[in-house]
Formats: structure tokens, sequence, C-alpha cells
């Protein structure tokens, strides 16, 4: 009760969530990614000559809440070792009413990053390298979450001063003093489940942070 208290402290979404058309039963599925769901990765967040097996994925579908309070289902594609532990974490997440914009496939985003964080999308797998870096992002294993994008960036300043933002349309939330809707911090809801089940937090950074993003 403590928990719920201080999340809807922090999010101000104390109203129940609303269905969205006939949605029935909250809906947490994983299964080995579908013929059609492979479709739209291939040559998108699974780039040709990917080293990843399809078999190592997995799909998934869960129900969340968005902004406004309404009833949704996602999908992710996510690592088969931590599949397990992302329904069990989105499932809590549902049940506490957390606001979730978006979760959909970065494919929808032609598997570009930056579109999908302008969107404030949620995601999980896409293939490809860290930005500035020549090492594989934990996306790429399909081993890391990006959780709200917009509202919680990553942010790198400079040796000249200058400060580094994605997405760029997020600057004014490097500022975590001040105080806005889905925020996350190491007291946030979501930190802690994800926290709790052994992921590493990018808001615990040194020397960037990346408020948005959970791997393992």
């Amino acid at each position: 009760v403590c928990v719920c208290l201080l999340f809807l402290g922090l999010c101000g979404h104390a109203q129940k969530p609303r269905q969205v058309g006939r949605v029935a039963a909250p809906v947490f599925q994983s299964m080995p990614v579908p013929d059609t769901v492979f479709a739209r990765m291939r040559g998108r967040s699974y780039p040709e000559g990917c080293p990843v097996k399809r078999s190592e994925l997995r799909y998934l579908r869960v129900s969340h809440c968005d902004l406004a309070g309404n009833t949704r289902v996602g999908e992710l594609v996510c690592n088969v070792k931590i599949a397990r532990e992302l329904l069990t974490i989105f499932k809590q997440l549902f049940e506490m009413r957390y606001p979730i914009a978006s979760l959909r496939l970065i494919d929808d985003f032609n598997a570009d990053d930056e579109q999908s964080m302008q969107a404030n999308n949620s995601s999980c797998f896409c293939y490809r390298k860290v930005k500035g870096h020549g090492k594989l992002s934990a996306h790429a294993r399909g081993m890391a979450v990006d959780l709200n994008p917009l509202y919680n960036p990553y942010c790198r300043r400079l040796k000249g001063g200058k400060t580094v933002v994605q997405p760029a349309n997020a600057r004014r939330y490097c500022d975590r003093i001040q105080d806005f809707p889905c925020k996350i911090t190491s007291e946030d809801v979501a930190c802690r489940l994800f926290k709790a089940h052994g992921f590493k937090w990018g808001g615990d950074w040194k020397s960037v942070k990346d408020y948005q993003h959970f791997e393992k």
C-alpha cells in the first residue's frame, strides 16, 4: 500500500484506468517470435547478418496504462533470459497503474532509436551499437529496456561544457531537480521493480546519465 501511495504521489495518476475499445482481461504473454513479427523486424531491428539467433528472442504482449489512464496492449521483443522477469515487472506496473506512454516495436519507427525516443516509445530489442562507441548496446542482445524515454533522456556532458541529449527534444528533462510526470528516480516504482529483478539503472551511472535505461 505504501509503495502504491508513493507512486501515485510521484506520477499524479490516481484515476482508475479506462478501457480502450473492448479490451478484456489484461494480457501478459511471452512466445517465440512469430513469423509475422519477424517479417517486421528483418532489415530493421534485426539487420542482415545479425548474430543473435531468433530462437534467443521472445515476443511479449503486455497490458499497460497510457498517460491518460487508458488501458493498452503493448508489444516488445526481448532476450529469452529476461522474458519471464519482464512479464512480472510489467504486470506489477499495470496493477499499480504506472503510466507508459507507448510500448511498440522499434521497427514501427524503422528501427531509428531517435525517432522512437522522440515519440516517447518504450522499447527493448534493437541490434545496434552504442552511439559514439564501437561496442554493442545491451539492446542488441535484447537485455535492456528504455522506459518513457522522452521524460527520461540520455544526458552526457562533454569536456567543453556541451551536453549531448537523446532524444534531442528532451533537453529540458535533463534537469532532474524540476518536477514533472513520469520522471524516473531511484525512488520511482519502476526503478525499484527493475532493480529488484537485478537490472542496472542508467541513472546510477557516473560519466553519463541514461534515466530511461534498465539493463542486465
